[in-house]
């Protein structure tokens, strides 16, 4: 049973230990390392498909510039994120917020992912469960004969 469940087991316990490390929050971020992780999570809104972290323009410097001083003044990443929205609109945000038809855009892969393994299970589950067919003894005197016939 253990030879069987392991591999599963064990990749369960991989996938947890992944998700707790991408999603633990850092809370000892340093105010540089901060201002890095806001400026990722907006669009330039000037160019095409940039973040204003990467970006060259004079509104990403800008906003950059503001980041900086809007950390400098207490404001959590919350504050920050709102103030921009409310300024630009939710296009600014690289990644959509987790509600309404954003939501479920994020999910839906996931589900149909799902979906999709959980049927796979049952598939090979149902195969697995169902009774091989074996040769009775009127098919073994049958095949005899047919040999018997054959030589």
């Amino acid at each position: 049973m253990i030879r069987r469940w392991g591999p599963w087991i064990a990749l369960g316990v991989v996938v947890a230990i992944a998700l707790v490390v991408v999603l633990w929050p850092n809370g000892s971020q340093s105010t540089a390392a901060r201002a890095h992780s806001l400026e990722t999570e907006f669009k330039c809104p000037e160019c095409q498909g940039l973040s204003v972290a990467d970006s060259q323009a004079p509104t990403s410097r800008a906003i950059r510039a503001d980041i900086k001083r809007r950390i400098a003044d207490g404001q959590s990443n919350e504050e920050i994120r709102q103030a921009y929205v409310d300024r630009y609109g939710e296009t600014i945000l690289l990644t959509p917020q987790d509600s309404g038809v954003s939501l479920i855009v994020w999910i839906l892969p996931v589900v149909v992912l799902a979906l999709g393994a959980t049927g796979i299970v049952f598939a090979l589950r149902r195969n697995r469960d169902e009774p091989h067919l074996h040769a009775t003894a009127a098919d073994e005197r049958l095949v005899e004969r047919q040999r018997g016939d054959d030589e």
